[in-house]
């Protein structure tokens, strides 16, 4: 099985592992397969809830879940929502989502998407319609505010050259992908400095980004802590969990030599950077070098971060 690098910190305040759940969107198959290919390659039984949706129990990884990637999901079966569901899978991606899971269990995953593949899966590049991606909520090591506000203060300084390192293909930037947080966003973020209340980040984050169409998306962290503050800002029902929802923009489920374990070590180098304070301190002091008033270009902060974090031994 592949391994998956380990994070910098990898249990929470308990000692306990911190937990991973993983969704992993996909088409070329129905659901019913799906399902039948998730209990053939991690055990368990299948079994059919309200129309096509499954959830495979009890398998080598817990519970995962089988279902088509739309808000038709949400509504009670009627024959017009299987139609419309029916109409729609030529472009509405198969997701298959994991309960949290051990590091230790990952690998498990890679053995699905290889099974996956093996029959017929196709991922994003197999249509210019397919924005599929991949989706990682790794719990948060404390509710400390530090280890809230220091992954995300990494994120914000090195989306640039995470999606340069990660680059959409030119024929799918048509789709609605996932917005890079603004440049005032990142600049009152970087002003806030370490010693920022959690209360104040949320709202610093709620002032500039009440969105679920980010790259790493804080709402449902600040929805744990702050349900109500969240509530009123953002109109988009947001499912409240202590952890970082990480959205990545492809998933070449049918390219033999990609695998999640490439996709997972983004984060790990978000992590790494909000490990090291001097990294930390150093890239944002050479953010606000780099960027004045808005920003026009972001490939110029890509390279010179790329640089900063290739002397500091971290590459995607």
């Amino acid at each position: 099985m592949d391994s998956f690098t380990p994070l910098p910190n990898p249990n929470a305040e308990d000692g306990k592992p911190r937990l991973v759940g993983v969704e992993i969107e996909f088409a070329g198959l129905p659901e019913d397969r799906v399902a039948s290919i998730v209990k053939e390659t991690l055990g368990g039984s299948a079994r059919q809830g309200d129309g096509p949706f499954w959830t495979i129990e009890d398998t080598a990884i817990g519970d995962l879940e089988v279902y088509l990637d739309t808000s038709l999901r949400k509504f009670d079966q009627s024959a017009l929502r299987d139609e419309l569901l029916k109409l729609g899978r030529e472009v509405i991606p198969v997701e298959v989502v994991t309960d949290p899971i051990r590091m230790d269990q990952m690998p498990h995953l890679q053995d699905l998407v290889a099974a996956l593949r093996q029959d017929g899966a196709k991922g994003s590049g197999a249509g210019v319609f397919f924005g599929f991606g991949i989706h990682f909520n790794i719990q948060i090591a404390s509710d400390r505010v530090g280890d809230i506000h220091r992954p995300l203060l990494a994120y914000a300084l090195i989306e640039d050259w995470l999606r340069s390192a990660m680059p959409i293909d030119e024929t799918r930037r048509v789709l609605p992908f996932t917005d890079p947080y603004p440049t005032a966003f990142v600049r009152d973020l970087i002003d806030a400095g370490q010693n920022i209340e959690l209360a104040d980040l949320i709202t610093l984050y709620l002032d500039h980004c009440a969105s679920r169409n980010f790259g790493l998306d804080m709402l449902p962290i600040f929805a744990h802590f702050d349900p109500k503050k969240v509530t009123e800002k953002v109109d988009d029902s947001t499912s409240a969990r202590p952890a970082f929802h990480f959205r990545l923009p492809d998933c070449r489920i049918d390219e033999a030599e990609w695998g999640l374990p490439t996709e997972w070590d983004r984060w790990v180098a978000v992590e790494k950077v909000a490990a090291d304070d001097a990294l930390l301190t150093r890239l944002g002091q050479e953010w606000q070098d780099d960027h004045g008033t808005v920003t026009l270009s972001r490939q110029s902060w890509a390279e010179r971060s790329g640089a900063i974090l290739g002397d500091a031994g971290i590459s995607a």
